[in-house]
């Protein structure tokens, strides 16, 4: 974006929005009718509902009822400007935002700056994990994660065909007790021991293992002790093993080790394990506490001032699971919240308005699935378990859902998942699996595989010829045809 402006009206003012999730994209959308330009950069081209990320795993959802195009939901949004880039840096001082894509550099000035860039998974300081074990922060880790949980059944049958042992390839573990971990383990049963239940002759899918391990003494801690012990208890009843108090130590490919509270260890093997243990914030936390002396937590999360703004740098506001302010969660509804302030804030600087109130942060509730038609729900003083909290989930996740279109799409796949058992998404392929553990073995990851500009110049003639070559076989009625030398 150039800083400056060639037409007659002075230049307007520039917000940067770093990120397309809940806090980038509820903040950039509040922004609608400000007198301000809004560049959106975020480092995919979707806006990722992140809440379902484990239908998608699971083969409920595709990935696009999930994940709609930025650029469709804020086409018609004539301020706003969304491009593509992995962001490298921030100049607090210059006040610059600098991103790539495959190679390619740009820099973005801002007069205000909404950073929103979310989350990663937390391996504890062992990244290594990851290989083996894929979170749940993406659409990458869903496709991943799908391709290997259909595609362990799938190698189970035809191991158990030759008559081999497959009790490795139907452990399924899944590493962390909070709501991702909950829903994530509470699918796969209904998997293993419902949906896929007719589909093999070697195998009985019923028999497959579904682990849920967590180092915390109780499931869902969040949620208290009460509908923590409800939760246990409807995932055991589904065929969950869950082990709470153990604690991973070690990931490879065909297993894990646990050590228990008693400091014993031991080995399960299983080809097939999901990480849902923590969340890491951003890497830019880092960089805006490096400039400005901001304070950052364990979890890499920034301490912001009570406005949402960056210590020393009142155009900086930072929203969402990034901030370490008032022991805010780490959900949906804290971002969407946080944008919309630091939004307010905006426009009313702009037009000389006094600035508001402190952020504070409206609880709407905590909610989790379990099973089709169980989930657990705490909204206020409230604890709802059931068909009832079920229907509250569905409520409100179809409501926040960006999009008509997807909507519709979602209770459509939602009412034959629930009323049939059956589930439409179920491709899983080995690009899925093993794509990005492939580019990462690249030194300069993806951005190897893409050419430099201007350097295919060399490709061209010939590629210029194959298709004239093409066109004149056409043209002329040559193909097929048997020449007079082998008539």
């Amino acid at each position: 974006m150039s800083d400056v402006n060639t037409g007659s009206s002075p230049r307007r003012h520039q917000v940067v929005v770093i990120g397309s999730g809940f806090g980038g994209l509820f903040g950039a959308k509040a922004l609608r009718d400000a007198d301000v330009d809004v560049t959106m950069i975020a480092r995919t081209t979707h806006h990722l509902f992140q809440p379902l990320l484990y239908q998608v795993a699971t083969g409920i959802l595709s990935e696009g009822e999930i994940a709609p195009p930025t650029r469709e939901v804020l086409s018609r949004q004539a301020n706003a400007t969304v491009l593509l880039g992995d962001v490298q840096s921030i100049d607090l001082e210059a006040r610059t935002v600098t991103h790539q894509v495959l190679g390619r550099q740009s820099v973005t000035p801002y007069d205000s700056l909404l950073v929103a860039a979310g989350a990663g998974q937390s391996y504890f300081g062992n990244d290594q994990f990851a290989e083996f074990a894929p979170g749940m922060k993406s659409i990458d880790d869903a496709l991943e994660l799908r391709g290997r949980i259909f595609g362990a059944f799938e190698l189970a049958e035809n191991l158990a065909a030759k008559g081999e042992n497959v009790d490795h390839l139907l452990t399924f573990v899944v590493v962390g007790a909070g709501p991702t971990g909950v829903e994530m383990a509470g699918q796969i049963a209904e998997l293993a021991h419902r949906t896929l239940k007719r589909d093999f002759r070697f195998i009985n899918t019923h028999e497959a293992r579904v682990i849920l391990l967590d180092a915390a003494p109780q499931v869902l801690p969040p949620f208290g002790a009460k509908l923590g012990a409800k939760t246990k208890k409807t995932l055991e009843k589904l065929g969950v093993e869950v082990q709470l108090g153990a604690m991973v130590v070690d990931v490879d490919e065909r297993g894990l080790v646990v050590q228990d509270k008693d400091g014993t260890q031991r080995r399960i093997e299983a080809v097939t394990k999901m990480w849902a243990a923590g969340v890491q914030a951003s890497p830019l936390s880092k960089t805006l506490a490096e400039q400005s002396g901001a304070s950052l937590d364990r979890a890499g999360r920034i301490g912001v001032n009570p406005d949402l703004t960056l210590p020393g740098y009142p155009e900086v506001f930072v929203v969402g699971d990034m901030i370490a302010l008032n022991n805010l969660p780490g959900v949906a509804q804290v971002a969407i919240q946080g944008a919309k302030y630091a939004s307010r804030e905006i426009k009313g600087r702009l037009k000389g308005k006094a600035p508001q109130e402190p952020f504070k942060y409206f609880d709407k509730g905590s909610m989790a699935t379990i099973s089709r038609f169980d989930a657990v729900a705490m909204v206020g003083k409230l604890r709802i378990t059931g068909l009832i909290a079920w229907l509250m989930w569905l409520g409100v996740h179809l409501v926040y859902l960006t999009g008509f279109k997807n909507q519709v799409t979602a209770l459509l796949h939602w009412t034959v998942t629930f009323l049939s058992n059956d589930r439409s998404e179920r491709v899983a392929t080995e690009q899925q699996i093993f794509a990005r553990a492939a580019l990462q073995r690249l030194p300069g990851g993806a951005s190897e595989l893409v050419s430099a500009p201007g350097s295919g110049n060399d490709r061209r003639a010939e590629l210029e010829a194959i298709a004239a070559e093409e066109s004149r076989l056409t043209d002329s009625g040559e193909r097929g045809r048997v020449s007079d030398r082998t008539a």
